[in-house]
């Protein structure tokens, strides 16, 4: 008698559920995972409005309204990228008193002219102020 080698039909469809379901289980992570990467840009964003809204806080002094972004030193295309344009971020609020500098800057994903621009969360914020001991912190709603 020869022996065959090889696999039978039922062993490779068994092979091929399982490959199935890993990959329906991983589309959706790696799906949530693209998002976050594409938020890390819009955090750089965030981050480089922080830094001028401290530098101007240091050569102004104390402030009470909030500077627009043109003011504090940002042009229209500083804050341009891949996923977000300029239009997405807003400086909410600023202050400075006695050396203590308070913001809220927000990022409103749907406010990107770009088309790549992530579906979740909606809005990130990153906010400076007593209540988180001066401390900046990013919030996703």
């Amino acid at each position: 008698m020869k022996s065959r080698k090889g696999f039978t039909l039922v062993e490779l469809m068994v092979v091929v559920l399982i490959v199935g379901i890993l990959a329906a289980v991983a589309v959706p992570m790696m799906t949530g995972r693209i998002d976050s990467a594409k938020w890390t840009e819009a955090k750089a964003g965030m981050g480089t409005i922080a830094s001028a809204v401290r530098a101007y806080a240091a050569e102004k002094g104390d402030f009470s309204s909030t500077p627009s972004l043109s003011n504090i030193g940002i042009n229209s295309t500083d804050l341009d990228g891949t996923y977000f344009s300029s239009g997405a971020y807003a400086l909410t609020s600023a202050s400075c008193s006695s050396g203590r500098v308070s913001f809220v800057i927000t990022v409103t994903a749907a406010d990107s002219k770009r088309s790549d621009a992530p579906k979740y969360p909606k809005v990130m914020t990153l906010t400076c102020n007593a209540a988180n001991g001066y401390v900046a912190t990013f919030a996703e709603k």
